[in-house]
């Protein structure tokens, strides 16, 4: 944790707009992190607006996003309906602001690439909350392969089963959330297969769609609540991916990534289905060794490492380009 008080000057001065839940929990831990002021918090909800005064009582609050950008930013983070993302965020960058998006940046391949040609061209800081990323278990598995410990991968499988689905409305209208568990759920799959592995060309992506465990046609307005999708890599390597919301699996979640090599595995399994805790292990023959296990705070930790790069004075980065990549398997899961 950064050493620097919360209202020291040179700290980011950073407008949140959207405190639902998942804003909350990014605001406190930037608030726990101190690594940025605060400044402005903007969200329609008077009830919202009444959480902000607890979270952050010097904060001005505000009712929308120009009401927002009257104050003086150095960034924002959107935590918004997906539909939102990108005009907010082409909007933000335009001003000459960094942004924070909570997943998905936008709902298509073109979406995504427009704003991080905004943000390019802005040459301003870019970050997307791909936070499993940021587990424990995810950073030690990525290093094994990195560093050659698995040999060369042929095949990794992953899964996200949520036992529950979206209680908004917005989240299963294909117009405004641009598909239903596969851009949710499966876009940290993807990512994080991708991520792993480098981000090799994908030459191949197949899929098929359910919604109440029917088939979906293509074209179909419905959103999915069952995804299976299997993408062949330029290295040779196949990932295979699966994610659900309302599944029966006895339990919260299944999530779980396998990664197999020439060498040996490695996996990352969330514990007793448990939507927080991950453990990961590597896999020799029928030995196991342990990476990591739980207790692991790692929510907030994507977050707070693009307010530390900001505070640093970091710029563009053109790392965030990935994310294209990945709306573009999603644009393929989803034929379009």
């Amino acid at each position: 944790m950064s050493t620097a008080p919360k209202n020291n000057d040179s700290l980011p001065r950073l407008g949140f707009l959207g405190l639902g839940w998942i804003g909350q929990q990014r605001l406190q831990a930037l608030l726990a992190d101190e690594a940025c002021r605060v400044v402005a918090v903007a969200d329609p909800c008077e009830a919202v607006q009444t959480r902000a005064r607890e979270l952050v009582p010097g904060a001005a609050l505000a009712g929308t996003l120009d009401e927002l950008l009257q104050h003086e930013l150095d960034g924002v983070v959107i935590a918004t309906p997906s539909a939102l993302h990108a005009q907010q965020a082409l909007q933000v960058l335009e001003r000459g602001l960094a942004v924070f998006c909570q997943k998905p940046l936008a709902r298509t391949e073109a979406e995504n690439a427009a704003i991080v040609e905004a943000a390019r061209q802005a040459d301003r800081l870019l970050g997307v909350d791909l936070s499993y990323r940021h587990t424990e278990a995810m950073r030690r598995i990525r290093n094994a392969v990195v560093e050659g410990e698995l040999g060369a991968l042929h095949a990794v499988d992953l899964v996200f089963h949520n036992a529950y689905g979206p209680d908004k409305g917005w989240a299963r209208d294909l117009a405004l959330a641009g598909g239903g568990c596969a851009i949710d759920l499966g876009i940290h799959l993807v990512d994080l297969a991708l991520w792993t592995l480098g981000f090799p060309a994908v030459e191949r992506v197949t899929s098929r769609l359910y919604a109440g465990g029917k088939p979906l046609a293509a074209g179909s307005d419905t959103v999915e609540d069952y995804a299976v999708a299997e993408l062949h890599l330029a290295t040779g390597a196949v990932v295979r991916i699966a994610c659900s919301w309302n599944v029966s699996t006895g339990r919260d979640a299944v999530i779980e990534a396998h990664f197999h090599g020439a060498r040996g595995g490695a996996a990352m399994s969330n514990v007793n289905g448990s939507f927080f805790d991950f453990a990961a292990a590597r896999f020799e023959g029928t030995r196991r060794i342990a990476l990591a296990e739980p207790p692991d705070a790692w929510g907030g930790r994507a977050i707070g490492d693009w307010a530390r790069r900001l505070a640093a004075g970091a710029r563009y980065e053109n790392t965030i380009e990935s994310i294209v990549q990945v709306a573009s398997v999603l644009d393929r899961i989803y034929g379009r």
